[in-house]
Formats: C-alpha cells, structure tokens, sequence
C-alpha cells in the first residue's frame, strides 16, 4: 500500500512549489499586449524587481530559464576575445563558464570543489596575474552544491586587488531565499529566474546591470537583437521589453508572486524565514549523523550553506533508495544527487539535495523531514534522531 496517494510536495531545487495565489492570477483569459490592464501592471514590476535585488540600476526581462540569462549577461558584458575568471563552487559555475566559451570569450575557471566556498588567497592572485580580466562570474549559492559564496567578500578582493573587471552573480538560486544587496555589495551584473525563490512557473529569466556594465554594453560585439537588454530596460513600445509578444501569464503570477514577497511578508521576514528552514534541515541531517557516518551534510561549515536548498550525502545506494521510497510512498520528491558523483559513486546514488525555497513554511520542510526519517526506518538505513532537532530549531529553541 502507497501513502502517496494526496497532494504531492515537490522538495526539489526548482522547479519550486507555486502558491495556489500565484496559479490563480495565471488562470485567465488570453488579455490585450497593446494597451490598456496588461501594460498598466507590467509597470509596477520594474521597480520591485529592483527593491528585491537591492539596486538602482537597470533590469531586463527575458522569456528563458536561467541558463538564458547567462547568455544576455554574456552578450551585454563580452566581446569576442574576451577573458573572464570563473569562480567554481559547483556544477554550475562550471556551467556559466561553458556557456562563455561557447561565445568565443575565454574562460580561467577557479575550481574550489563541491563542498567549500572560494579561497580568498587564490582568487587575489589570479587577479593580480591577468589584469586584462573583463569581469568576475560567480554563483551566490550553486544549486548543485549548496555551496554559498559571500560576494560581498568578493568585491572587497577585487577592490583591494584594483581590479577593474565586472563582478556578475548568478543568484538563480538564492534571489528572494538569502539576503542580497547588489549595488551596497558592489555588484555590476546580477541573474535570476521565477522558478525559485520568485515561486512563478519556469519561464521567465532576470538581468540586474550597474551603470558601469550599461557602458560596458556599448561596445560589446556579442550582443544580438534578441539577448540585448538596451531596448528592454528603456522600451518606448510595450513589445520592445520582450522583442515581440510579451509571457502575459507568466507576468500576471509574478506579480502576484512579488506582492507576497515584498509588500506582504516583507522581504527581510522572508530571508528569517528561509534561515530557520534551512537551520532546521541542517540539524536534521546532523541528527541522522550520529548514528550513520555515511549521514553528512555536504558543506561543512554553515556559513557558506546557502539557505534555499541543502546538498547532502547518504552513501550509495540509500541515497536513491530513500528517494524513491518518499515519492512512491509518502508523495515527497527529493532532488538528485546533481553533480555530486565520484569515482566510488558515478551515479551519484549516494547524494540527494532537500529544497526549502520560495513558498514553504514550517509544517512542509517538517513534514519532508519526518517523511525522510520513515523512509530510513522502513529501508533499514541506519539513523540517529533527526526530528527532534530539527523541531526545536522551529520552535526557536537553538542549541
């Protein structure tokens, strides 16, 4: 018998769980892309697209995922040639890089594994060597790793180095979950998309650019009509913010997705609330520890855990078999192990990943953990307690 028979809950990094408010407001009529209710409340998603990046400066919208914003930062910020100096910290930084490659700009990518955040020291010296660096790629939180980078960190490396690159940030996993401050923290490009922490269906993707990467786009020989963010971040025409029909659906459940985020819960009670879940899981899978050193969460230090998805191992093959027992018996979907795999585990039956991000609260991140526990009870995996703690970090108490 499968108790999985009720209302799924996806605990996978993305897509994330979309309000039923959000799919609501979707759910309409086609509407007019030439004026009148459309074109009034698009407007009012510019500038709290930038109250939720913490910037003054310009935004573009695009019709892509996240792999789609990487390629209009690219186009804006390169020209053929180019060098940029990648910060790795997981499967998709390596991603990023490829992605510039793939444009014909180089490439130095700074590997730090999966499981640490970057090295200062490193980083100060490749910059030192190549002053010809054009801009800094990183992700805030690397979806595959949950590895979180401190970029306020970073900047002040490349400050004290004198460095005069563009820093640019994927923060696909991290916008609206972990604080962010791009203009106090000195950031030139910022990328997002709604599936995530915006809580809207895959879809749409965001481009956040400082004055100094606007006039770095002047000259970039890479830009092509469709990726260039001018026309969408200063349209005349309505169809210019999209080059040609606009993800009128899509816009109609952002808006509904950023007047929770920001005018509702409050953004800084939202980042209160992603930390608590997060701190939840952690002290679950330290719980689940102590009685399986297989049981280990795969960032070491909290500080550079990011807070909308924990990347952990379990040993091969329970990782996969706990998988599958939650989503066939109890109806919660974990995440694969992504880029987790090793030469002992080439398939990465030993890892999975539990997403906290966008709308989730207390009784869900709790409800997936006490699920997980079950699972481990019923395939025999050996386990500490993991409940308990992670109840207590709800309930504010905090060991």
């Amino acid at each position: 018998m499968s108790l999985a028979n009720g209302r799924p809950y996806l605990a996978i990094p993305g897509p994330s769980v979309m309000p039923d408010r959000v799919l609501a407001a979707m759910h309409r009529g086609a509407p007019n892309i030439y004026e009148g209710a459309l074109i009034e409340m698009v407007a009012t998603l510019w500038p709290d697209l930038k109250r939720l990046a913490g910037t003054e400066g310009g935004v573009a919208a695009y019709i892509a995922n996240g792999h789609g914003t990487w390629e209009a930062a690219n186009a804006n910020i390169f020209c053929k040639g180019d060098k940029a100096l990648v910060l790795a910290t997981g499967t998709f930084g390596h991603g990023w890089a490829n992605t510039v490659r793939g444009l014909g700009v180089e490439a130095e990518v700074l590997d730090f594994g999966r499981s640490v955040a970057p090295d200062w020291n490193m980083v100060a010296t490749a910059l030192r060597a190549d002053p010809n660096i054009k801009a800094v790629l990183t992700t805030q939180v690397d979806t595959a790793s949950s590895v979180k980078t401190d970029i306020k960190a970073l900047r002040g490396v490349m400050d004290a180095v004198g460095h005069q690159a563009l820093l640019a940030v994927d923060c696909v996993a991290s916008m609206a979950c972990d604080p962010y401050f791009m203009d106090y923290w000195g950031v030139d490009v910022t990328v997002a998309a709604s599936q995530k922490g915006l809580m809207t269906p895959p879809g749409m993707g965001f481009v956040w650019f400082s004055d100094k990467a606007k006039d770095r786009c002047k000259t970039s020989d890479l830009r092509t009509p469709y990726w260039d963010w001018t026309p969408r971040a200063s349209a005349e025409a309505f169809w210019q913010l999209w080059f040609g029909t606009a993800p009128t659906h899509h816009l109609y459940g952002l808006r509904e997705a950023l007047t929770m985020i920001l005018d509702e819960e409050g953004l800084e009670n939202v980042w209160a609330r992603h930390a608590t879940l997060a701190q939840a899981v952690w002290a679950a899978f330290e719980g689940w520890g102590s009685g399986n050193s297989a049981i280990a969460l795969n960032v070491l230090q909290p500080e550079a855990r990011g807070w909308s998805v924990t990347a952990a191992r379990f040993g091969a093959p329970d990782a996969t078999r706990l998988r599958r027992w939650t989503e066939h018996q109890a109806g919660v979907t974990l995440g694969i192990g992504l880029g987790m795999a090793t030469p002992d585990d080439p398939q990465a039956e030993g890892a999975l990943r539990v997403a906290h991000m966008g709308h989730v609260n207390a009784h869900m991140t709790l409800g997936a953990l006490a699920v997980m526990e079950a699972g481990m009870a019923a395939l025999d995996i050996p386990h500490g307690p993991g409940i308990a703690a992670a109840a207590r970090i709800v309930g504010g108490k905090k060991d």
